[in-house]
């Protein structure tokens, strides 16, 4: 029943159910209309962060993905310009506007307003269903590796932070640069080949295998007290997240209820980000 589940949260991506879940006595969809997936995160209501968006072309990718950048309200650009940066990095079927949209902007200001040590967000569309792995001659990877960095002025991010599919991005980035944190809310891992070729990403069990982070938990190149995992009891992907939790003891492994959905992800953002923000501790990039 996992790998089926599992299918149908990676094919939807962000915060829909798909039927076959709804049709499911013990589903996530069922089990949050009686209220036992744990209350929504709501967006706070503050000024929402400096947002700029521009189109920039990646080799990598073969496309003109879209940059957009996020910086603490109130802080002006010139200021802003020396902050760390944090990589943002988006789930299936969403962009780099998608977490926009979700609060992120807002959720930036507020936790700065509530004391956490500014820094600035990133994120670049890295196709609807990639994986932020590579495939047919487009490489996620190399983008963030070898063309964001020139993208944001010479800065490499000090920080990932990733939902679903852009947690396998993100844990799959810090295996190639040392960063100062990593958070992911909701990865989406596999543990079994089964569970991992329903999403029709993968070439092959042998290309999943090179990239899945569970099976290079070893590779990461950040220490565990760097590391922050957050996932939902009633996540499809909550047995493979505590598996990754297992093996790398990371300082925050918070598995409250919760579904695979927008409604928590808002609600453990404010934590991702103070996690994130405490461990930039307002360094230069």
């Amino acid at each position: 029943m996992l790998g089926g589940a599992v299918a149908t949260a990676a094919a939807l991506g962000g915060g829909m159910v798909g039927v076959a879940e709804d049709a499911l006595p013990e589903s996530a969809a069922f089990r949050r209309q009686l209220g036992w997936t744990g209350p929504d995160g709501v967006v706070p209501d503050v000024p929402e962060g400096r947002v700029t968006r521009r189109r920039v072309t990646s080799r990598a990718t073969r496309s003109r993905p879209e940059l957009v950048t996020v910086d603490p309200h109130g802080i002006p650009a010139g200021q802003a310009d020396r902050l760390p940066v944090c990589l943002l990095l988006h789930g299936r079927g969403s962009s780099a506007y998608g977490l926009v949209e979700l609060g992120m902007a807002r959720f930036l200001t507020q936790a700065v307003q509530d004391g956490v040590p500014p820094c600035r967000l990133v994120a670049v569309d890295g196709g609807q269903a990639s994986y932020w792995q590579g495939s047919g001659g487009v490489d996620p990877q190399r983008m963030l590796l070898r063309e964001l960095p020139g993208w944001l002025g010479g800065r490499a991010p000090r920080a990932v932070l990733g939902i679903s599919m852009g947690g396998f991005g993100a844990l799959r980035y810090a295996r190639s640069r040392a960063v100062d944190a990593v958070a992911v809310l909701s990865p989406a891992l596999f543990r079994t080949w089964t569970d991992a070729r329903t999403v029709g990403v993968f070439r092959g069990q042998i290309d999943w295998q090179a990239d899945e982070p569970l099976r290079h938990t070893g590779q990461l190149k950040v220490k565990g007290d760097r590391v922050g995992v957050w996932c939902g009891r009633e996540d499809p992907f909550h047995d493979a997240a505590r598996e990754f939790a297992d093996a790398v003891h990371p300082a925050v492994a918070a598995f409250d209820h919760g579904a695979h959905d927008d409604g928590y992800w808002r609600r453990v953002a404010p934590d991702a980000l103070r996690f994130v923000g405490e461990r930039l501790l307002g360094k230069n990039a």
